[in-house]
């Protein structure tokens, strides 16, 4: 058996799913963010997953605890929703868009000031 089929075909000999994943450009923009949100001591860890439905970036305050936020790209959405989505604690949709630019924007709006 060749090395490529078996990269190329699943079981069935159809070709294998890809996974998704972030792309270059798209993980800069998010690590950016990332980067802000630990200066601001919001945000402590991370981690990345790339599954066969979609790719997840999730935040934690702390490492042991459940994300404070996911974003993530569902590919399949693409031309309905939107690809891109922020997701808060209890799975509840905050942003949903087609650009990630856009569902980024999420962030921005939660700089809080204390008004006496």
């Amino acid at each position: 058996m060749n090395v490529d089929s078996l990269q190329t075909s699943g079981p069935s000999g159809r070709p294998a799913a890809s996974r998704v994943f972030f792309e270059r450009g798209e993980l800069n923009l998010i690590l950016r963010l990332c980067g802000r949100m630990v200066a601001q001591g919001e945000w402590r860890d991370y981690a990345l997953d790339g599954g066969m439905e979609a790719a997840t970036f999730s935040c934690f305050r702390r490492t042991s605890e459940q994300p404070l936020y996911r974003i993530e790209k569902r590919p399949a959405l693409a031309r309905r929703q939107g690809a891109w989505a922020v997701i808060g604690q209890g799975g509840i949709i905050l942003k949903r868009a087609h650009e990630l630019e856009q569902v980024l924007r999420v962030f921005d709006s939660r700089k809080f000031q204390v008004v006496e």
